[in-house]
């Protein structure tokens, strides 16, 4: 490290690429405006979201991970970014399973070769849980649209928050439909008081979802682990899959199992490390003051 820069890594999983960060040997503050310079594609160093690597908070974890999505506000899961970070302590610590901390809770990860499976944990079905802003007894398909009363573009998704909210909505052509326009609108929509990551999903077969997504804060991505987890768990309960689906996403396919047994998320896939890099150091003068 060249003087008070910060180091960093570029990772990704899927093409859903993140900055991450080890802070644990400094303290480091994240203003919205420093996370979305860092984020910033033309003049940072561009990502989905910035990741960054601190003390566990108890002794039951190896490692606290705080996640920002690109536009610089603070969320409390991120599949892939579980999956790079379970990957960077695995060979840290010189062993597969690895505990990692976040504001969702804890998550298991084990890293086998080129992927790395994470246990996601218990998916939250009531609708207080998701949250909601008003009742549904049935979060398999609310009353939710856009379109014509009569002839709606989307309706009645499935909503499952696996860490933070996500709304899935079932078409029968993903190319049918331009979630750039469409998922802005229903992110923000009333219904959901912390905002939503808005999915399109085409089952293909028992075994195999295609998907789309738009994730709360960062836009279209080509990977959400989060949401293809999200995406397993209602098709489970629609009775469109089995407990193990293959979740096809633009960046490539996450393996996701909803276990019978304890309905636990397993999700694996695998995770890349681009490059590694500095952040200039007058972007951190405040924290040295």
């Amino acid at each position: 490290m060249s003087g008070d820069a910060v180091s960093y890594l570029k990772m990704n999983g899927l093409g859903n690429d993140f900055v991450v960060i080890d802070a644990r040997k400094r303290a480091l503050t994240f203003t919205k405006d420093k996370v979305r310079w860092i984020a910033d594609r033309e003049q940072g160093v561009g990502c989905d979201q910035l990741i960054i690597m601190e003390a566990p908070r108890n002794e039951d974890a190896d490692i606290f991970m705080r996640i920002y999505n690109a536009e610089g506000g603070e969320v409390d899961a991120c599949g892939n970014a579980t999956r790079c970070v379970g990957y960077l302590m695995a060979e840290e610590l010189g062993r597969a399973d690895v505990t990692i901390q976040t504001n969702a809770g804890l998550l298991l990860s084990r890293l086998d070769g080129k992927n790395v499976t994470v246990d996601m944990g218990v998916p939250r079905l009531q609708w207080q849980m998701i949250p909601l802003a008003e009742q549904f007894e049935d979060t398999t398909g609310i009353e939710l649209q856009i379109g014509p009363i009569d002839a709606p573009v989307l309706h009645t998704p499935s909503v499952v928050n696996v860490g933070n909210p996500h709304a899935i909505f079932w078409v029968d052509d993903l190319d049918a439909h331009d979630l750039s326009k469409a998922g802005p609108l229903l992110e923000n929509h009333p219904v959901f008081p912390e905002r939503a990551n808005i999915s399109l999903a085409q089952v293909m077969s028992p075994t195999h979802i295609k998907v789309k997504v738009w994730e709360r804060g960062a836009g279209l991505t080509k990977a959400c682990g989060t949401a293809a987890c999200a995406v397993g768990v209602a098709a489970v309960r629609k009775g469109f899959a089995d407990g193990k689906i293959d979740v096809e996403l633009p960046g490539g396919i996450l393996q996701i199992e909803w276990r019978d047994s304890d309905k636990h998320i397993m999700m694996t896939g695998p995770y890349e490390t681009e490059f590694e890099g500095e952040l200039p150091a007058d972007l951190f003068e405040d924290d040295a003051a």
